[in-house]
């Protein structure tokens, strides 16, 4: 198996050094240069790639889909960004996905390799490598597979399995729905879920936040921590997990657990904390986010230092498995404080806001806003202020993600 995935990169690698100018990621007239690179979904009803675009300033200016831009192969693409490098990766649905590599030259992407591998659920940077997690739902498999790409060589460097049914411990399933590197471990918080049927991750525990801590490279599990004073962290293909400038790592519960399609969570949105050093939730800190919030729920997070966090979120009307919130607010973590944000669009205006977003943890943080006519802005949010600022305007499609690449 490892010699067969091997096989297949380095011959999907080779393959690329030969791809004729006429490949769909080559076409397109040059966006305007600079570090900022945003994707971007165009107005089309079905079956549409996201662009690559990229920008020397997120607060002004415009960039256009039309005749700009790198066209991406297939229809669901996540991103990560390490090591001065982009990496776009296909999600395939069960079947295998393409990544694409990419750095910046003079202000333009330029492609450094494309090869295929597993599609996977979570991936991160951790050291040198971006970890990739294909994880399983059903009981006759237990195993999940990982994957390590080092980014200097943009090679394989290792792979494993991990029981994850062994993980849960309850007769269900730990499903990732992240990773995260702290100190020199990875941290995993993980859904426990029905392992039977592909069921949309029911559990029977909703009222408990889990997180696998294994070694790294050997993806050996040190332990399991546990807390019953929330549900779950993150969500699916959502970072429940900041590290701080302490070294102190903070994890939020949307409170969306469920059975039989019901949310089934008693436990509010609420934020944990893991001292450094520790290998235990801290005892002496729970921050209930719906108590100050008028009992909204955070559905996602970007981190802008000093303890403060751009948040979205959702009303209890709102709140759901897979519901992104469109209402964009601040939290403290330090003083356990919340406010809402001024000088976004009416709620009405918006058509969705991006969940991977950038900052450069000074106070602000740079998310991506699709209005329903179209355009898309790149708002500044600054957490000091508690204020939204419009900024870059980008024409033909909704804004999916925004990055920095060296």
């Amino acid at each position: 198996m490892k010699n067969t995935i091997k096989s297949a990169i380095a011959i999907a690698l080779l393959a690329t050094m030969t791809i004729s100018c006429s490949d769909k990621d080559t076409q397109g007239i040059e966006s305007p240069k600079g570090n900022y690179v945003l994707t971007v979904s165009p107005v089309a009803s079905t079956g549409v790639a996201d662009y690559l675009l990229t920008a020397p300033d997120l607060e002004s200016g415009m960039v256009t889909t039309a005749g700009q831009g790198i066209e991406q192969d297939g229809t669901y693409r996540y991103y990560v960004t390490h090591n001065n490098k982009f990496f776009s990766m296909l999600y395939g649905q069960g079947n295998p996905g393409a990544v694409t590599a990419y750095n910046i030259v003079d202000g333009k992407l330029t492609r450094l390799s494309n090869f295929v591998t597993e599609t996977v659920q979570a991936f991160a940077p951790v050291n040198e490598d971006i970890l990739m997690l294909k994880i399983p739902r059903d009981m006759t498999n237990p195993l999940a597979n990982y994957y390590r790409l080092n980014t200097n060589s943009l090679l394989l460097a290792g792979e494993g399995t991990l029981d994850v049914q062994k993980v849960a411990g309850n007769g269900e399933s730990a499903f990732f729905t992240w990773i995260k590197q702290v100190g020199n471990k990875v941290y995993a918080p993980y859904m426990s879920v029905q392992a039977c049927c592909n069921a949309a991750f029911d559990t029977a525990y909703p009222d408990s936040a889990y997180v696998a801590v294994y070694s790294y490279p050997e993806m050996k599990l040190d332990k399991v921590i546990k807390d019953d004073r929330m549900s779950y962290i993150g969500r699916y293909f959502r970072d429940g997990l900041a590290l701080d400038e302490q070294g102190d790592v903070y994890a939020f519960s949307s409170a969306v657990a469920t059975k039989g399609g019901a949310i089934t969570s008693k436990k509010p949105s609420a934020i944990l904390r893991i001292k450094s050093g520790a290998s235990e939730f801290d005892k002496g800190y729970y921050f209930d986010i719906e108590a100050v919030s008028a009992g909204k729920n955070i559905t996602n997070w970007t981190y802008v230092g000093q303890g403060k966090f751009v948040v979205q979120m959702t009303t209890k009307a709102e709140k759901g498995g897979y519901n992104d919130g469109k209402h964009i607010g601040i939290v403290d973590v330090y003083n356990k404080s919340f406010k809402d944000v001024t000088g976004m669009p009416d709620l009405d205006k918006i058509k969705a806001v991006t969940y991977n977003n950038y900052s450069a943890k000074d106070g602000n943080a740079y998310i991506g806003v699709a209005l329903t006519d179209a355009v898309s802005y790149i708002y500044k949010v600054n957490a000091n202020s508690a204020a939204a600022t419009q900024g870059l305007r980008v024409e033909g499609g909704s804004i999916t993600a925004v990055t920095r690449v060296q």
